[in-house]
């Protein structure tokens, strides 16, 4: 079951037509308190979001989801096309952004994309590396044993980096594994989490290594 969460009803109706012309079970939603009441009965698989809504906008239901629920995919759908509102919607837990206008067969494919990430899942392993904890069943990150508190993104890009420690990855992997944004070669978005990420993991920062023009790695040794 796919949920959509859209009160522009030409949308929501093209939507879940194609939805459903696809094989997906498919149901929207014009306001979220009646997304929230189909949320109390059933979880779906997956969340189409738009940002501007009546009663909330989406990036506090999105917060709400996260709230409750730190896997359930979700999908922003919305006319905010800034790096700022991308970042925003990002951080905040979501999966993708695909701004409006968009092709139908584009969303499905994104859709179908974020499901197979969604179904691979994550191991429940421990990672130590270093002064550096990972602790997934809790999403916790511990530095020297102290709690360091990240948002949903950095969280996932710091896993995504441990799960592959010492193993370089190309920029254009982590775009698209964490946003769903590898085509978009000149996007500021990785280089700010990396940098932020750095800051808050404090001695442990300096294990996310830059390796020039291809990506980045993580291991247990500090920079020289």
């Amino acid at each position: 079951m796919i949920y959509l969460l859209e009160d522009d009803a030409s949308i929501r109706k093209l939507v879940i037509y194609a939805l459903e012309s696809q094989g997906f079970e498919a149901e929207g939603f014009e306001t979220p308190h009646l997304f929230w009441d189909a949320m109390k009965l059933r979880r779906p698989q997956l969340v189409l979001l738009d940002v501007m809504l009546p009663e909330e906008d989406g990036i506090t239901v999105l917060k709400k989801i996260r709230n409750n629920d730190a896997i359930l995919p979700v999908i922003m759908l919305t006319a905010k096309n800034t790096e700022f509102d991308r970042v925003e919607g990002l951080d905040a837990g979501a999966d993708d952004y695909i701004s409006k206008p968009f092709g139908i067969m584009e969303l499905i494919a994104r859709i179908r994309a974020v499901l197979r990430r969604s179904e691979r899942g994550n191991e429940s392993v421990d990672y130590n590396i270093g002064i550096l904890r990972l602790i997934p069943d809790s999403h916790q990150v511990l530095v020297n044993g102290t709690e360091v508190q990240l948002t949903y993104k950095e969280y996932t890009l710091l896993q995504l980096l441990a799960e592959n420690q010492d193993k370089v990855l190309t920029r254009e992997v982590l775009l698209e594994r964490i946003w769903g944004l590898g085509t978009e070669r000149e996007n500021r978005t990785l280089d700010v989490h990396i940098r932020t990420l750095r800051a808050k993991l404090m001695d442990a920062g300096n294990y996310i290594q830059t390796i020039r023009g291809v990506g980045y790695r993580l291991t247990g040794e500090e920079n020289d």
